[in-house]
Parts: C-alpha cells; structure tokens; sequence
C-alpha cells in the first residue's frame, strides 16, 4: 500500500512539472503515458518531444487506451484533472500524434523558443514574489513561474496575484549615491532612509527575499523619514508609513502594508509545481508535494 502512494506521488509530481514546461500544451493524460514510457525520466521525455516530434505520430491510441488498466495512473489523471478548470484542458483528442502537430505548428516566436530551450536542460523558470492576505495580516513570499504567478494563502485558502514591485516591502538593499555606501534595512520602495555612513536620503534598490541568516546581524538602528516611524529621521514627510516590525507594533497596526490583489483565472495555466514554493523551507520535490497535498485537502474539504 505504501509503495502504491509513493509511486502515485511520483508520477504526479513528474507529469506537474512536464506540462509546466511546456506551458499545459501536453494533456494530462498524454503527460502521464509518456512518464510511464520513460519511468518518470524528465530528461529523456523532453528530448523526445523536442529533438523527435516526428516520431510522435507512430504511437497510437491503444497506448492511452491501455492506462485505463494502470490504477496508479488514472489515479493521477483523476487527481490533476479535479484540480484544473475546463478551459485548461486544451486538448480533446485521443491519441499522442496530436502533441507532435500542435509542436509542429507552433510559430517560432521567442516565447516558444525560449519554452523549447528551458526543456531540453530541464528547466522551469521561476521569480521569486511577495503576497500579502490583507484579512489574515500574513504576508509571504513564494517561487512561481514567470508565465504564470499566483499563490495561495494557506489560511483562507484564496488566490492571489503578487504584490506590485513598486509597492513591495521588506528588507531592502540600498546603495548610498553621496558616499557609495551598500547597507540594508526595513523599508518599502518610495520610502527613503538615510545612509548609516553620511545620512544622505538614500532610496531602496531592491526588496529582498527571505533567507537563512547568513552572518551576525547588524547593529545599525532602523530609521525613516516615515511620520510614524518609531525611529524618526526629520525633516519627516507626511503620508508615509514606516515598515519596520517595531512601528508597526507600536502603533497598533496590522504587519501587512498592503495586501494582494484577489486572483481570478482565465483558464489558461496549468497546476504548477513551484506555485506554493516556500523560499526558506521546501526544496523542489517538496514544493511540488506541498502543491499536492492542498489540492488533496481542498477535494476533501
């Protein structure tokens, strides 16, 4: 029994991240007969549907048909279909030549090129976004592919699409132009502070991801020209809000700046397996896991 789950758990996680590669172009069902044929081998899948579309067309539908026997196959195919909207099953006939006429077709646009590349060295690309659930006060950062980002917040379960980069916050990177100084610290883009070294304004270049602590921490002292920053550096400027824990705190104010947006489908993805990638927890095959497990408890709920 326990071999059976494991073997279910991956195939589904191979035939995820296939159809992932190749933006849902590949049914679940044709996905699933190729990871059979090629024992979940994403390297020897992705050559043969790259470098041997041709060779497509001589495999039949007795082949797909013959599935209907494999119980942890259709189980699979059962698993994924629940989670995906009509819209996103793209294709409706009943043998495998039809990948190799839809790849045949596809025009050579860079977008195409680039979906052909990232498969052949077995590559999903991915960026890494902030989220925010403005009802729960959570904020997260998740690793999602760049064609498709979403994420779910794993309290109220809705979707949401990531916060806007203008808008994001965090800790930041900044890089003081009077005396070239690089530091960190709390802060939002708009939001400047000044520089430890020469307390020039300095705005932030970038907002970072969260990572294992790599070093000792720093002594610096957070400020901002933030009205309600608890650390206030003048002249301050109304209308702006500090990010820092300790403000927010002290004001009685939620953690979460600004929330998401709700996300509404258009149909057009596919279950992804980096969606619900935690940047500080999961390795890949446990991101995908993670994927399958709250589709799991969302069909029993």
């Amino acid at each position: 029994m326990q071999s059976t789950l494991q073997e279910e758990l991956e195939l589904e996680k191979s035939v995820r991240r296939l159809r992932e590669k190749f933006y849902g172009k590949i049914s679940v069902e044709k996905a699933v007969l190729l990871m059979r044929n090629f024992v979940n081998n994403h390297d020897q899948v992705c050559r043969y549907i790259v470098m041997c579309k041709d060779e497509l067309d001589a495999i039949g539908p007795d082949e797909i048909n013959s599935l209907r026997n494999d119980i942890a196959a259709m189980n699979v195919i059962n698993n994924i279909n629940n989670d995906t909207t009509p819209q996103i099953q793209t294709t409706t006939d009943n043998d495998i030549k039809d990948i190799a006429r839809q790849l045949k077709q596809l025009p050579l646009t860079e977008r195409n090129l680039k979906m052909f590349d990232n498969a052949s060295v077995n590559c999903i690309p991915s960026e890494d976004r902030q989220f925010a659930c403005k009802d729960c006060d959570k904020m997260w950062w998740r690793r999602v592919p760049e064609r498709k980002q979403v994420s779910k917040c794993h309290r109220c379960k809705r979707k949401f699409d990531p916060i806007p980069r203008d808008k994001m916050w965090g800790i930041a990177e900044f890089q003081c132009m009077a005396c070239n100084r690089s530091f960190k610290g709390h802060a939002q883009f708009g939001v400047a502070s000044p520089c430890y070294n020469c307390s020039s304004a300095t705005m932030p270049s970038r907002i970072l991801p969260p990572r294992r602590n790599t070093g000792p921490r720093s002594r610096n002292q957070h400020s901002c020209y933030a009205v309600d920053c608890y650390n206030r550096k003048e002249p301050h400027v109304i209308g702006l809000f500090c990010v820092h824990p300790r403000s927010r705190a002290r004001n009685n104010l939620c953690k979460v700046l600004l929330g998401s947006e709700p996300h509404f489908s258009t149909g057009s993805t596919v279950a992804t397996c980096l969606s619900q990638g935690s940047l500080t927890q999961w390795d890949l095959d446990d991101i995908i896991m993670d994927d399958i497990n709250e589709d799991r408890e969302d069909s029993d709920s």
